[in-house]
């Protein structure tokens, strides 16, 4: 007998996030309906994709088909928190790419709403759910694997790449700031790993120190959180560079009182083949684990908790959590280099 599953949409598809968002889901069983987007040139890319989905004549079409039970979303980042406030007002649930609000004010009107609808606003942070390492790196933690973690310290790293962004990636009204967008995934790591509820900001800074042609850009930004569980330090940048050969050398240290995990989640620059590579070291020594067949379970999970209203994928207090300490170290980052200082 074939396993419950859901049917989704998608709207907006301004990054291409969108296409591991809609992977994930038909990985795990799910049915792609339609999708709705105004651009012809992705609309054309992302239907050679998935030709299964139709396209609609319109957003409106999609929140009025009660068939449908989730939304997904990569629309520009500013525009992700009014959708998904539609999508919970028409009694569906929501996954947006991150960031998934890029103002305090987006976040305090989502969370009011899912309190009224008891929608799901899922925030696909993929460096965290859809990386193998990380997700063996959080079952090796709670099988006590080094001990009570103490600190995460996350490393987020980009290739700019200006030729092939679009015009939105550079205001800051759009992007939401570094801060909002890469080092979500990084505060979603830290709030995971320690295990913390409750967290604050310690100290931000953020930078534009090598695009001054883009005076809204910051190509560079750090952070320092707390909680009663431990410590997370944050740097995301801008700054790859072209030798490397792929994206960005992410990579995260949680540090354990018996022991520490390091995952080099892109890239062993020491030379071992592909991603996925997890270090452990602990009181009996060094492992290398190789985690490129390492189940991933976000999807399935997030369709069990859309079929039975439960929250095994991501409580959904975490998920506000996570983006209301990103946004609150970009309200009070310190400006570096090329951005004004007003």
């Amino acid at each position: 007998m074939s396993q419950p599953t859901i049917r989704f949409s998608a709207i907006g598809i301004n990054h291409n996030h969108i296409y591991g968002q809609a992977r994930l889901l038909l990985r795990a069983g799910a049915e792609f309906v339609s999708f709705y987007a105004v651009e012809p040139d992705l609309i054309a890319e992302f239907s050679q994709a998935f030709p299964q989905a139709r396209l609609a004549s319109s957003a409106q079409e999609i929140l009025d088909d009660a068939s449908i039970q989730l939304v997904i979303s990569s629309a520009i980042a500013c525009e992700r928190a009014p959708l998904g406030i539609q999508v919970m007002k028409h009694g569906k649930d929501y996954m947006s790419d991150k960031p998934g609000f890029t103002t305090l004010e987006q976040l305090a009107e989502a969370r009011r709403v899912q309190a009224e609808t008891k929608r799901i606003y899922s925030i696909c942070f993929s460096e965290r759910l859809e990386v193998r390492a990380a997700v063996q790196a959080g079952e090796l933690i709670l099988a006590g694997a080094i001990g009570k973690v103490v600190q995460t310290v996350g490393l987020g790293p980009h290739r700019i790449n200006p030729p092939i962004r679009p015009d939105w990636f550079y205001q800051r009204n759009k992007y939401g700031g570094i801060l909002t967008d890469i080092a979500s995934h990084q505060v979603d790591q830290f709030l995971f790993y320690t295990g913390s509820t409750q967290a604050e900001v310690v100290a931000s800074q953020v930078g534009n120190f090598d695009h001054p042609q883009f005076p809204e850009l910051e190509d560079f930004g750090d952070m320092m959180l707390r909680s009663d569980k431990g410590a997370g330090y944050i740097r995301v940048d801008w700054f790859t560079p072209q030798g490397l050969g792929i994206w960005g050398d992410g990579r995260l240290t949680i540090i354990g009182t018996d022991g520490y995990i390091e995952l080099r989640k892109y890239i062993d620059i020491a030379g071992r083949p592909g991603g996925d590579h997890l270090f452990l070291v602990d009181q009996k020594g060094i492992q290398h684990i190789d985690c490129s067949q390492h189940d991933l379970p976000y999807g399935r999970q997030l369709i069990a908790d859309i079929l039975n209203r439960t929250e095994t994928a991501m409580p959904q207090a975490h998920v506000f959590l996570a983006s209301q300490l990103a946004l609150e170290a970009e309200a009070k980052a310190s400006k570096l280099g090329h951005l004004r200082k007003d």
